[in-house]
């Protein structure tokens, strides 16, 4: 039960630092439209009105100033206008001559098992009969 309790809570955390809270809010602004202009056309036009750029509802324009806020980067027209950059640290690399890698391994690798063991008793001992 507690290890279930920590995947749940794990899960809640990831979702809620990608930012899903808005698409869920999103999915329901997107419901309700759809909802209210199927009650005065069909059902096929009220869908393709829902998600025509032209008509966004409070809550549409609410979730897209959210998630512009948290992003921090400009949106205009669902584009982004500035630039990511992603910039890694140079990795170190370590070359070696493949003589000295395979000597180490060898010496490594090398234990003699029988060591410091005194040698079985010849012949096997007999069990008392």
């Amino acid at each position: 039960m507690r290890r279930r309790l920590q995947l749940c809570t794990l899960l809640f955390a990831w979702l809620l630092s990608t930012g899903s809270q808005w698409d869920a809010v999103q999915t329901f602004g997107w419901g309700r439209m759809i909802l209210t202009y199927a009650q005065s056309m069909p059902l096929a036009e009220a869908v393709r009105l829902t998600f025509t750029a032209d008509n966004l509802c409070g809550v549409c324009e609410t979730v897209s100033e959210a998630k512009q806020q948290e992003d921090g980067l400009p949106v205009s027209e669902g584009k982004l206008s500035g630039k990511i950059v992603c910039a890694f640290p140079p990795a170190t690399v370590r070359m070696e001559p493949l003589a000295e890698v395979f000597a180490r391994q060898v010496t490594d690798e090398m234990t003699v098992y029988g060591e410091g063991r005194y040698p079985p008793p010849v012949p096997p001992p007999r069990g008392v009969v």
